[in-house]
């Protein structure tokens, strides 16, 4: 089954009001610091130890693991939390998505064809060098658009909004120039 982008859009909308209502806004970028956090925890083992003294139990000499009483911390420590949960179902729910897709839905469109090429591996290429430009930058504004745009305007945050409007301000001239040879899509 291919899905449109209208049915993709729904889809998403009502992923973000089931987690808003049931358990939290939804936000993915911090989980990548985790991962970086057990990983660094599993070369150095005392990055992250328990602390009374800490309000989440867990302390870290890492500043940003440390920060708001050592949640980073734990979060390291006891992985097995909803975000990060919740990511790696995007991962693997992506790859479902990929395998039971119909063959007759297009999976690299004409625009991209035409000005980069139709190589599989130059899309995938491209798009892991997107994802960690996005990713870096997510980090660097303090979130990701998950977290920022999508679920601050659910909740009519005034700086969620104003993401969104940055967002579009930058990607939407920096895609024509991408694909300013690209022709009509």
């Amino acid at each position: 089954m291919y899905w449109t982008w209208q049915k993709s859009a729904l889809a998403l909308a009502a992923s973000f009001l089931v987690a808003v209502v049931l358990i939290k806004p939804i936000g993915v970028s911090t989980q990548f610091v985790i991962l970086d956090g057990i990983l660094a925890d599993f070369v150095q083992s005392d990055l992250v130890v328990e602390s009374p003294d800490s309000s989440s139990g867990f302390s870290s000499e890492n500043a940003y693991l440390n920060k708001s009483g050592g949640k980073y911390a734990k979060a390291v420590s006891q992985p097995l939390n909803y975000s990060f949960v919740f990511v790696l179902a995007m991962i693997v729910g992506g790859f479902l998505a990929a395998r039971t897709q119909r063959s007759t839905a297009p999976q690299m469109p004409a625009f991209h064809t035409a000005r980069f090429s139709d190589s599989a591996g130059v899309r995938y290429g491209l798009a892991f060098v997107g994802g960690v430009i996005v990713l870096f930058g997510a980090r660097l504004a303090g979130g990701c658009t998950s977290g920022h745009m999508m679920s601050g305007m659910m909740q009519t945050a005034v700086s969620g909004y104003l993401f969104a409007a940055a967002a579009f301000a930058a990607a939407v001239p920096t895609a024509i120039v991408i694909y300013r040879r690209g022709g009509n899509a």
